[in-house]
């Protein structure tokens, strides 16, 4: 993506953000973890998606500032850390959306605040939205056994080797999981997710009525 084109799509996402009518996450708090190498369109259109419906985002990353993103294997657009994950509270958070990048998630895999949070975020039964290569996160935290998902179809082997039940499809909703496997399936991807939050959005709106 080009500067015309971030431009561009920058004043669209500004208007369509502010022409949304659907709410159905209104308030949610979702985190986004990421760092250098995310693939841009698994990160901008799922998280453009949450915003639409209400969520609120927070790009966490291992350091606060610019995160370089990728089209595939060539440099595009950036976006900016709002928190870093030393100071991030999976308390403070009610869903995560992992975007993938091999890059990405192979730098964060190893790095032990990423894995503290999104194991915290799933002992709460909280949501998880995954795509691409982002399973490698799930993979080192040691979710994966038992669980079933989609990836990427090159790291198929690692998630079925975590104890995983691969599947070759568009989507899969498996409990607190929504996972799909590259840039195609955004669409069907971000369908999912929503309808997965916005049970979670409920399920918080239930508990604070009580």
């Amino acid at each position: 993506m080009n500067q015309q084109d971030a431009t561009r799509y920058n004043e669209e996402y500004t208007r369509n953000s502010r022409g949304s009518s659907d709410r159905r996450l209104s308030g949610l708090k979702v985190a986004i973890l990421a760092t250098d190498g995310f693939e841009i369109a698994e990160l901008i259109k799922p998280r453009k998606a949450l915003e639409d419906a209400g969520a609120r985002t927070t790009v966490i990353a291992p350091k606060q500032g610019s995160l370089q993103g990728f089209n595939h294997d060539t440099k595009g657009e950036k976006v900016n850390a709002d928190l870093d994950l030393a100071s991030a509270r999976a308390a403070d958070f009610d869903a995560v959306l992992l975007p993938g990048g091999a890059l990405n998630t192979d730098a964060l895999r190893v790095d032990q605040n990423a894995q503290k949070f999104i194991k915290e975020i799933d002992a709460a039964g909280k949501p998880v939205a995954v795509i691409c290569h982002a399973p490698w996160l799930l993979i080192s935290a040691g979710l994966t056994r038992g669980r079933k998902m989609t990836s990427y179809h090159t790291i198929q082997d690692d998630v079925r080797n975590s104890g995983a039940d691969w599947e070759d499809r568009e989507v899969i909703r498996e409990r607190n999981w929504v996972s799909s496997r590259q840039p195609d399936d955004i669409p069907a991807f971000n369908e999912a997710m929503i309808a997965l939050f916005s049970e979670q959005r409920s399920r918080a709106t239930t508990a604070a009525a009580r």
